[in-house]
This record gives structure tokens, C-alpha cells and sequence, in this order.
């Protein structure tokens, strides 16, 4: 049966996406991406010349969206912290899936170059919008725990939350940043 799709590079982009997040970025070959789709190893080689440039192709759009929000934060005046972690939210959020794909990986990791500093670029901006220029290493340590566990709560959980990890309608991502605010020791309000 032919193929009905036209954009090879998504459709392997989408694939891979898949099994990564099944097998682990480490375990899963280009073989298996190749097969999943139904093409030859060598079709998929025409698009990407690695699994390490397939990765990197992934990662780009996350790398953009994250520096663009970030990036308009720090333009937006009278910022307030709530508003910044519920954009750090929101980027992670879109971007869930490949993040929790590699995220587990740690040779996934070593992978992505320069993913693993611009995401510790990132929180060090955050956290300068949230305590100014010149945070204390207190509230560094507290940065790091409610930007981390933000980032990990936007990966790992459905929209909704309920007392049995069911969906009731409860908004996770107001549940989150106010977690968040706490663990910075501000006003969750």
C-alpha cells in the first residue's frame, strides 16, 4: 500500500517521538524508526545523517519557544512571578512529550549539546525576574526546586488532577505555579 503522507521528515519526527518515549532514546536504532515508517534505513539517512541530528532537528523548536518566552518575559515590564512560571509552564507543557521522551535519558542527554545549559540559562533568568538581579544563594536553592518541579510537573502530568490521579476538573497548572510560588516563599495569591 503506498504511503499517503507527504512530509517524510515530520512523519519521522513523529515516529521517532513515539519510540523514544517507549524504548528510551538510547535504546531505539534508526532501523526501528525506518521500519516503524515503512521506508529504508538509507531514505531515512536522506533526511537525517544520525539519530543524533534527528534528535537535535526535535529539540530545536522547543529550544526557540523556550528562548522566546523567556526572552519576552525579561521585556515585559512589571513582571510578576506568577505570570513567569505560568509561561515557563505553558513552554514545558507544549513541549512535554519530547521532553519527557529524552528527559529519562541520559545519554539523550549528552546527545542534545547545548540543551541541558540553555535550560540552566533559563532557569538562572527566571530566577533574576523573580528576585531581581541579584538573588541570594537561598533564594537560588528555592529557584531550583520550584522551576525544576514545575518543569517536572509539566512534563509528567495529564491537564487535570483529582485526589486518585483521575481528572476532576481541577486545573493543574494553577495547582503547579501556586506549588511553585510557595516553594519560592512568595504569596500564592
Amino acid at each position: 500500500m503506498p504511503r499517503q503522507r507527504t512530509d517524510t521528515r515530520a512523519e519521522i519526527r513523529e515516529t521517532a517521538l513515539e519510540l523514544f518515549a517507549e524504548k528510551g532514546y538510547t535504546a531505539t536504532s534508526l532501523r526501528e524508526i525506518a521500519e516503524g515508517l515503512g521506508i529504508t534505513k538509507a531514505a531515512l539517512y536522506y533526511h537525517f545523517r544520525s539519530k543524533q541530528d534527528l534528535l537535535a532537528d526535535m529539540i530545536r523548536p522547543m529550544i526557540d519557544d523556550g528562548e522566546r518566552t523567556v526572552r519576552e518575559l525579561e521585556e515585559e515590564p512589571g513582571v510578576t512571578a506568577r505570570h513567569v512560571l505560568e509561561a515557563f509552564y505553558d513552554t514545558v507543557r507544549r513541549h512535554g512529550a519530547l521532553f519527557q521522551a529524552v528527559i529519562a535519558d541520559t545519554a539523550a542527554l549528552g546527545d542534545l549539546g547545548d540543551v541541558v545549559p540553555k535550560l540552566f540559562d533559563w532557569r538562572e533568568r527566571l530566577l533574576r525576574l523573580i528576585f531581581g538581579a541579584d538573588p541570594t544563594e537561598r533564594q537560588r536553592a528555592l529557584a531550583v526546586l520550584a522551576v525544576g518541579g514545575l518543569q517536572d510537573a509539566a512534563v509528567m502530568a495529564g491537564d487535570e488532577l483529582g485526589p486518585d490521579g483521575s481528572g476532576d476538573g481541577v486545573d493543574l497548572r494553577s495547582v503547579v505555579v501556586e506549588g511553585a510560588l510557595r516553594a519560592l516563599d512568595l504569596p500564592a495569591s
